[in-house]
């Protein structure tokens, strides 16, 4: 009489490196979600044989701690800065102002010069640096 062992074939996939490849995958997935810009749309555009370029001029105004106004660089007394604001952006369309004040001021400073900018119909946009 003959004793046989029973040796089933089982077969087996090994998962040992699963964990370690779906890391990576979501590491890859993660650092290329970051860098990548959802809100892009490519376009080809049509080429034409005069291109226009539209030259915008910056104006700045900035304003130091001890409240003092410059705009691009020219001293102006807060009581004259409607007045040179209005000089400086006549004959520009649609003008547009980098405010750069000191982060010492407060919000109601910033608050008057944006009322001016509103009242002369002149887009703001307030300069930060980076932290």
């Amino acid at each position: 009489m003959k004793i046989r062992t029973k040796s089933k074939f089982a077969p087996e996939v090994s998962t040992g490196s699963m964990n370690d490849i779906m890391f990576f995958l979501f590491l890859f997935f993660l650092i290329v979600s970051t860098v990548a810009n959802p809100n892009v749309i490519r376009l080809t555009l049509p080429k034409a044989s005069a291109a226009q370029s539209l030259n915008k001029q910056q104006i700045t105004l900035s304003v130091d701690a001890e409240k003092k106004y410059y705009i691009n660089k020219t001293e102006v007394p807060f009581e004259q800065l409607e007045t040179e604001l209005q000089k400086t952006v006549t004959g520009i369309e649609s003008p547009t102002i980098i405010l750069r004040p000191d982060q010492s001021l407060s919000i109601q400073d910033l608050v008057d010069v944006w009322a001016i900018s509103l009242k002369l119909n002149i887009k703001m946009v307030l300069a930060v640096s980076k932290s």
